[in-house]
């Protein structure tokens, strides 16, 4: 069982940058493909960005050169460094732990981005 806390959204001027951080409790979390997620108002959950055990990244295009995922599996925590934000990057993000059948999510994190 792997329980996730999110952490480091906030309000934002337009250009800024915000960097997410979602710790992951247990010891296993380095077998684990992580996600960011967000939610708009009104909209679908969307994938953000992808790192797998292995450390390999995916992004959704909209998001490419602007947002990084990374991890520190000595510190089970995945990072997301969002560069350039926008109005349309605000919303409730969501730390996702999968492997195998395992699927777990934390509580989100909110990110408001001002213009």
């Amino acid at each position: 069982q792997v329980q996730l806390v999110e952490s480091g959204g906030g309000l934002v001027q337009a250009g800024g940058s915000l960097r997410l951080s979602c710790a992951a409790s247990g010891s296993s979390f380095i077998i684990y493909t992580m996600a960011w997620y967000r939610q708009a108002p009104g909209k679908q959950r969307e994938l953000v960005a992808r790192i797998t055990s292995g450390g390999s990244t995916n992004y959704a295009n909209s998001l490419k050169g602007r947002f990084t995922i990374s991890r520190d599996n000595a510190k089970n925590t995945v990072y997301l460094q969002m560069n350039s934000l926008k109005p349309e990057d605000a919303g409730l993000y969501y730390c996702n732990a999968v492997y195998g059948p395992m699927n777990h999510w934390g509580q989100g994190t909110q990110v408001t981005v001002s213009s």
